[in-house]
């Protein structure tokens, strides 16, 4: 059975790194500290030529309006920027030292998701990132608000093309669907007069702003309520409701602990939710605490952040470059600014398809034989060889002082979160009851068996 401060270093972060923290410090103090990790707000430098408003957008596609060599330059550096960026992003949540904040910013990511693809501005799509980060453990409230007027959101759900007289819905609608109250909890006439309201909203400088010219003042009924509203009023009134905390605490129960969590416990927590004024950070610290004294391993499958940051972990492999781990998350459906739409990423039974799941043990073969991703593999888009065919040195942590069965209950620890008798015999079959740790076969011996670890069913789960 998987010691319980592996299992959720796991599942408060990428990898078992932070086990004996937790064991340590105690969950509390380590929640603590995750809520008070700093972060850093500096631009990267690979955004150092990327437009930074709106003003400076326009004047370089005023240059290369009539040069098509020069706009298809431009995108092209731009995707390369967009690729830097989700390495870095790839840097952070290995190098945190309490990479809770950056698994909960990538939880507000695949909640409030605009991606590069729509975008298509770095910057802007960088700032919604960092907006995320700043309000990880906030106000869900605030952030609703705060979300709504950034310049990735309103161009990526196509406010910007909502004007009085020529309405669009989009970002109406799945501010209920998809951020908010979820289906069945408002009416279609909601949607159109919430689209009056965010009417006129659009790119700002550094963030949206209303254009006076397109707004829409019309009085409205929107759940419920009558009057003049713009895009925080709409906030107001949707926080109001009575379904407001379970939609969003269903989706951090699936996030971090269950694939399938039942509707008492998200009542339970949802009511909870309500009562601290949607604070996030009071929400996570009782869900935590609470379901960490319950048995609850092999409730959700690992997704394929989860999968390949605890591999690379567990073998000590230093990535020289994060791009080879950006090519595999896009080949196992995790692209990172890039989702494949508006729901995001749907999680559960989807990151465990058959292809999926034999690229996840072709992965595992690579690492433990000390190579990375190769073209093989993937069909890359890239031309980079020394990512594709990067070398590593790999390192195992296990008892050299064990015999065989020691040593596999020390794996199945830290790995897996049950075995059965067969399994069981199959591994005493890789690491025989005459295994001798100082002979010269000893290391690639109990490598051969964490590769078959890491290969079963049960290492996909946590």
């Amino acid at each position: 059975m998987m010691n319980n401060n592996t299992l959720w270093s796991l599942r408060l972060g990428f990898s078992n790194q932070q086990s004996q923290t937790i064991a340590s410090l105690g969950l509390q103090k380590f929640l603590e500290k995750s809520f008070q990790a700093k972060y850093d707000s500096q631009i990267p430098t690979f955004l150092d030529e990327s437009p930074k408003s709106y003003t400076e957008l326009r004047e370089i596609r005023q240059k290369i309006k009539s040069d098509p060599d020069a706009a298809k330059e431009m995108l092209k550096k731009e995707v390369q920027v967009s690729n830097e960026m989700k390495a870095w992003w790839i840097e952070k949540m290995m190098a945190n030292e309490f990479p809770l904040q950056e698994k909960m910013t990538c939880f507000w990511h695949n909640h409030f998701v605009s991606t590069y693809q729509k975008v298509k501005v770095n910057y802007w799509i960088f700032q919604h990132n960092q907006l995320l980060r700043e309000n990880a453990f906030g106000n869900f409230k605030e952030l609703t608000k705060k979300v709504l007027k950034s310049n990735a959101m309103v161009r990526y759900l196509d406010n910007v093309d909502n004007r009085k007289d020529k309405l669009n819905e989009n970002l109406s609608r799945e501010l209920l669907e998809l951020f908010t109250l979820g289906i069945g909890n408002y009416t279609e006439s909601d949607i159109k007069n919430g689209a009056k309201a965010l009417a006129g909203l659009g790119i700002g400088e550094n963030e949206a702003q209303y254009r006076p010219i397109f707004e829409d003042n019309d009085t409205i009924t929107y759940l419920g309520k009558i009057g003049k509203f713009k895009v925080d009023d709409l906030v107001d009134i949707i926080f109001e409701q009575k379904n407001i905390p379970y939609f969003i605490t269903e989706k951090i129960l699936k996030w971090f602990i269950y694939d399938n969590p039942s509707a008492e416990l998200v009542t339970y927590y949802g009511d909870y939710f309500k009562k601290m004024n949607f604070e996030i950070k009071p929400l996570l610290m009782k869900i935590f605490t609470e379901e960490f004294t319950k048995k609850t391993a092999g409730s959700k499958i690992k997704n394929p952040l989860e999968y390949s940051l605890q591999l690379i972990s567990e073998l000590h492999i230093e990535l020289e470059n994060p791009k080879i781990l950006v090519l595999f998350l896009r080949e196992q459906g995790m692209d990172l600014f890039n989702q494949p739409n508006v729901k995001g990423w749907i999680g559960g039974n989807s990151w465990l398809t058959s292809q999926v799941y034999l690229q996840r043990n072709n992965v595992a073969d690579l690492f433990c034989s000390g190579r990375t991703i190769n073209r093989k593999m993937f069909k890359a888009e890239e031309k980079d060889n020394e990512i594709l065919f990067q070398k590593t040195n790999i390192k195992l942590d296990w008892n050299k002082k064990g015999n065989n069965k020691q040593i596999i209950e020390e794996l199945k620890n830290r790995l897996l979160f049950e075995t059965d008798d067969n399994t069981q015999k199959d591994f005493e079959k890789i690491l025989k009851y005459d295994f001798d740790a100082t002979t010269e076969g000893s290391e690639n011996a109990v490598l051969r068996l964490f590769n078959a670890m890491v290969k079963t069913p049960e290492y996909q789960l946590i």
